[in-house]
């Protein structure tokens, strides 16, 4: 796989198990996230390879929603899924997560997978014109919130 579009890390200072937890619950997901507002799972109810959930985003006035497959999932270590809007591919998300120092290093990475042609029909749809940097804002502050929801309990 090519490396990702925009990728940041963050300690934290909790278990990796519990880190896993956060961002696997789908609730729990969407609140820590800049442009999601909620997330529900369509098929599988559960975490594992194959699952189905519909990610509902936001940014001002613009709303959207995404089908999202999981495609990696092994606990305390890597939760991964692809974005698609109707049949066309949008991104791969992934969350790897290393024990270190009795918590663990959590990275979250983006791969843009839009056709070329697309970008500029999504940018008018989402109001987000650079992408890249959209999403590096949104990940530092995604992590951000995952350490201080797992650091306090």
């Amino acid at each position: 796989m090519s490396d990702p579009c925009v990728s940041a890390t963050v300690q934290i200072d909790a278990r990796p198990d519990v880190v896993y937890g956060l961002i696997t619950d789908l609730p729990t997901l969407a609140s820590l996230a800049e442009e999601a507002v909620a997330m529900e799972w369509r098929t599988g109810g559960a975490v594992r390879q194959g699952a189905v959930f519909a990610g509902h985003n936001q940014n001002g006035s613009k709303r959207w929603s995404t089908k999202c497959t999981v495609t990696e999932a092994e606990p305390g270590r890597l939760f991964a899924f692809d974005v698609r809007h109707t049949v066309f591919p949008i991104a791969r998300w992934q969350y790897d997560i290393v024990a270190s120092d009795g918590g663990c290093v959590v990275t979250e990475s983006t791969w843009d997978r839009r056709p070329g042609w697309f970008r500029k029909l999504a940018g008018r749809a989402t109001g987000v014109t650079d992408r890249v940097a959209a999403d590096t804002k949104n990940i530092e502050l995604t992590l951000q919130r995952l350490k201080q929801r797992a650091e306090a309990g």
